[in-house]
């Protein structure tokens, strides 16, 4: 639609789902040991931050112990978790020794759960800052945020919505470990007083060696533990980094999360899922989302609609003039509130996925949400 004078990028957001639901239990029971050991800063979440872990595995498949015993940290003992998950721990915590036996865990395959101030710790360790992500530089008093989710298909964040609002401590890094992660969650600092970091990666998770790390920022207060929406998003945390999660789920992208565009806006839409879509396209425009990955990706669908011309979506790779990865016409659907859904096969890509529109003139068409498989 084309009602209204087009404007620049809007980088969208959406509700937080109101519910959420459990990630199936593992089928083999399996174990994870938390480790809350503090040699700076020590957090009052602590307990019940173990206790809500205790209940997640309770009801997911998996035992936890919790330990703040360093010598934990041999190769033989280690070998008996799937993942260990750093519970707020601080300082200087692991002597050169405990060190050595956890990189050949990581390395052969373990998992690793950082959370919170999991990042203020083991500062002259640079194996550990890499498995981390980075380190902690600072924090402003606790407070209200509007979280943005990059990435909705990893099993910590399928619950949420396109923004998560909550109240939290929420620490700034030393370095944006975007480069070395995929990232997650993302601050929204125009939301808060106190971010220092512009583009501010809030969770995020990566492969280290043969094993998998997740970390998490949240996790300060004694509240969150007590959080549906948080409870959720460790556990899925932790089936990441123990490798016990089944496949993430498909999880739709909504066409209005774009992060970079030319011509499109944000249109409100009483039939859409989050009542927007991504509109007001016309000939040449395009989209892009960098939180959206096309490695592997081998389909495209799009729930679209169009009271204009109609056209044609390419789906590419990398940029808005990269490899085309796959085709699909949007056909007129007689009305803007009469949506339909568009499918194609695609070749993989290589990096963030950009959606080019192509049709006649005026406005073509809008798109509601779609999703990459």
């Amino acid at each position: 639609m084309t009602t209204f004078t087009r404007r620049t990028a809007l980088i969208a957001g959406g509700a937080l789902a109101v519910g959420w639901n459990a990630l199936p239990a593992c089928a083999a029971p399996y174990q994870v040991l938390v480790f809350s050991k503090t040699a700076g800063f020590r957090h009052d979440s602590i307990p019940a931050g173990i206790q809500a872990i205790r209940d997640l595995g309770a009801a997911n498949g998996f035992t936890v112990t919790a330990s703040e015993d360093s010598n934990v940290f041999t190769t033989s003992s280690l070998a008996a978790y799937k993942a260990v998950v750093f519970l707020s721990t601080t300082g200087d915590i692991l002597n050169n020794t405990q060190q050595a036996a956890f990189e050949s865990y990581i390395n052969g395959g373990g998992g690793y759960v950082g959370v919170h101030a999991a990042a203020d710790t083991e500062y002259d360790w640079p194996y550990y800052g890499q498995l981390c992500g980075a380190w902690f530089h600072s924090h402003p008093a606790i407070q209200q945020v509007t979280a943005r989710v990059e990435d909705r298909t990893h099993q910590s964040t399928a619950h949420l919505g396109a923004t998560w609002v909550r109240t939290d401590e929420l620490y700034n890094y030393r370095t944006n470990p975007r480069p070395n992660v995929r990232v997650l969650i993302n601050l929204d600092e125009s939301t808060y007083s106190g971010g220092n970091m512009g583009d501010h990666p809030i969770a995020w998770y990566h492969a280290q060696g043969s094993g998998r790390s997740f970390y998490t920022g949240f996790g300060h207060t004694i509240e969150s533990y007590g959080d549906a929406a948080f409870r959720q998003h460790l556990l899925g945390g932790i089936q990441y980094a123990a490798g016990a999660a089944s496949t993430p789920p498909v999880i739709p992208i909504e066409g209005e999360a774009f992060t970079s565009q030319s011509g499109v806006q944000v249109a409100p839409h009483n039939g859409a899922s989050g009542g927007r879509t991504l509109g007001y396209i016309d000939n040449g425009d395009w989209a892009g989302y960098a939180q959206v990955n096309t490695a592997g990706k081998t389909a495209f669908s799009a729930r679209i609609s169009s009271g204009g011309a109609g056209g044609t979506i390419r789906v590419r790779s990398s940029s808005a003039t990269g490899p085309v990865l796959g085709t699909v016409a949007v056909p007129v659907t007689g009305g803007w509130e009469n949506f339909q859904t568009v499918s194609t096969t695609l070749t993989p890509g290589t990096g963030p996925l950009f959606l080019t529109f192509a049709g006649g003139a005026g406005a073509l068409f809008d798109v509601d949400n779609f999703t990459l498989s």
